[in-house]
């Protein structure tokens, strides 16, 4: 349900930052312009049709099992999600700790799945990748914002939350306070353009030598593709991550010190 949930404020965002944008043929051009809509909102309804289905597919196969357990046998659907599961676990206790990571994970997973095939899909000639545009990317940015600002509000109270913004010298809160709030403000602008960028970028890469030299030589930057849309999607999860741990363990940090 969490999971349904954010993947459902992702695309309320999205909608409500969307722009008109000039693209190129896709196979779901028609029903952006029956719809109205952008090509990036478009595809980035596909993603999420994608992820649900996958998770229907998943659901399934684990209930058909005796022991849910036990693994499958070679390299199989079940296998491949299980594994990305437990690597972003496996960042989240390191990140957050193992105490936390239970509670947060459902939420970062939903944020590298949907970025990282949100990535992919455009490596998929006639398919555009949502996060190439800013629109979406600035919506999944500050989608992450709120998130973590509500986690530190939750964890510290909120005025203990705001408080901390104006650092331990009350007569240098003038000065903090603004900074803090300002470099607060970037982090998820900073999330947005990176991922966009990256993105963008690899994919006109891509376009271009797969125009110049059709045979072969795309087959080498498709493989450097697929690792940048790995890592892109990585990097805004472990970022979003700091962030979460940033303000959770906050208020521990202060009473330990204390």
């Amino acid at each position: 349900m969490k999971i349904m949930l954010s993947l459902i404020s992702f695309v309320l965002a999205d909608t409500v930052l969307a722009s008109s944008e000039g693209h190129g043929f896709t196979w779901l051009g028609n029903v952006s312009h029956t719809t109205g809509l952008p090509d990036h909102i478009i595809h980035f309804v596909l993603v999420l049709i994608l992820l649900l289905v996958a998770g229907m597919i998943y659901r399934a196969k684990v209930s058909a099992v005796p022991n849910a357990v036990i693994p499958d046998k070679g390299i199989t659907f079940r296998n491949i999600v299980e594994a990305t599961g437990n690597f972003i676990y496996g960042s989240c206790e390191s990140t957050i700790g193992e105490g936390q990571a239970k509670h947060y994970f459902p939420i970062i997973m939903t944020f590298f799945i949907t970025i990282l095939l949100s990535n992919l899909i455009g490596l998929i000639p006639g398919f555009l990748p949502p996060t190439g545009s800013l629109n979406t990317t600035i919506a999944l940015g500050f989608f992450s914002f709120i998130y973590y600002n509500i986690v530190g509000c939750k964890v510290q109270g909120t005025f203990n939350y705001l408080k901390h913004f104006a650092g331990p010298l009350w007569y240098m809160a003038v000065l903090i306070f603004p900074i803090e709030i300002v470099s607060n403000f970037i982090r998820p602008i900073s999330l947005a353009l990176r991922l966009k960028s990256n993105m963008e970028g690899d994919h006109l890469v891509l376009s271009i030598f797969s125009g110049l030299v059709p045979y072969g030589v795309p087959i080498i930057f498709l493989i450097l593709g697929l690792l940048v849309c790995f890592i892109q999607a990585y990097v805004f999860t472990m970022l979003s991550m700091v962030y979460i741990n940033l303000v959770a363990s906050h208020h521990d940090h202060g009473e330990h010190h204390a």
